[in-house]
């Protein structure tokens, strides 16, 4: 199999570059030249947001490919200019989107067939759900519905994380002494690791499957307790200790939650939305999600190859609770 990663030397798309390779796959990456490709991936540089800068993906010499892997979320026309380019010169078009396409609020237990938001395939960035939306529409549109996966995934953990959020809580807990643990600590989590989203895109791809797939563990895979103290197990001080919390309390400190205390949502309507959607579809398409205790060590212990500090995407905000707001919280 020859692979186009438009992108791939970060977060998803290094996952996917990596995988493809351990299977032995040929691999080209699309990027900017900011970070390296991983070994062994034939390089292409150029910047999508630019004009011509897509020159080089035009100019390859070698340029046909069974399989193209996106992971843009940006304005959705981006999406359609490299669609249109490729649409004769690869076989299929995998586009990562996100659950975020299905219109708020969300069901418990929704599938692929929930309603979705409006998007544009032509547009300029308006918001991430309708962005993710219309880049769906720009591919589909360019490559046709028989040869497109939507694989829209959940919240995205594990190695290479430049969000924060797993990040944020292992040094959190290396930290030591009380820490916040939002409760209740049997709330379940939904979340795929970014490995294990990697390796169903590449077996999409080589099936030949195509549609929108909800690509993200299954519910209730596993929950706050087990997440925090696979935390704990790995980078917790001789002191830590986590301080279980009602959400009633946490609201009433005004600590927001996801930004502030990520990867966490109160039981309701948001809980339902982010941590509730079907992946029956995926799971039988192959999906398989990794225990948590294995993408939090395996994310600890890249976490610490580099020194600590996790890489941060400068279109994303910063995510964390300040020591000061925790404190009072503890405290109470």
């Amino acid at each position: 199999m020859r692979l186009l990663m438009l992108g791939g030397t970060e977060f998803v798309g290094r996952a996917v570059v990596e995988a493809a390779l351990a299977r032995g796959w040929e691999v080209t990456v699309f990027h900017r030249g900011r970070h390296e490709a991983p070994a062994g991936a034939v390089s292409l540089l150029g910047d999508r947001t630019a004009e011509g800068g897509l020159d080089a993906l035009a100019a390859a010499l070698d340029g046909e490919w069974d399989v193209v892997v996106d992971t843009w979320s940006g304005a959705p026309h981006v999406v359609r200019e490299a669609a249109r380019l490729l649409a004769g010169r690869a076989g299929r078009y995998v586009y990562v989107s996100s659950c975020s396409v299905y219109r708020y609020p969300g069901a418990a237990g929704s599938d692929e067939s929930y309603p979705l938001v409006e998007g544009d395939p032509d547009a300029d960035a308006v918001a991430y759900a309708e962005d993710k939306r219309g880049g769906e529409l720009a591919a589909v549109a360019e490559f046709g519905a028989e040869r497109t996966v939507l694989a829209r995934a959940g919240l995205i953990l594990g190695p290479y994380e430049n969000i924060g959020r797993l990040p944020w809580w292992l040094r959190r807990v290396a930290r030591g002494g009380p820490v916040l643990a939002p409760g209740p600590r049997e709330l379940d989590l939904q979340y795929i690791d970014a490995r294990d989203l990697a390796e169903w895109v590449l077996d999409a791809a080589f099936a030949g499957l195509h549609g929108a797939y909800n690509v993200v563990s299954p519910i209730a895979h596993t929950t706050m307790g087990e997440f925090l103290e696979a935390c704990v197990a790995v980078a917790g001080s001789a002191d830590v200790e986590l301080r279980w919390t009602e959400p009633s309390v946490i609201a009433e400190h005004g600590i927001e939650p996801w930004m502030e205390l990520p990867v966490w949502l109160p039981p309701g309507e948001l809980h339902e939305t982010m941590h509730q959607s079907s992946t029956e579809k995926a799971v039988a398409a192959g999906l398989r999600a990794r225990p948590v205790a294995e993408t939090v060590a395996d994310t600890w212990a890249w976490l610490r190859s580099i020194g600590g500090v996790a890489p941060q995407r400068p279109d994303r905000p910063v995510v964390g609770l300040a020591p000061e707001k925790e404190a009072k919280v503890v405290g109470a």
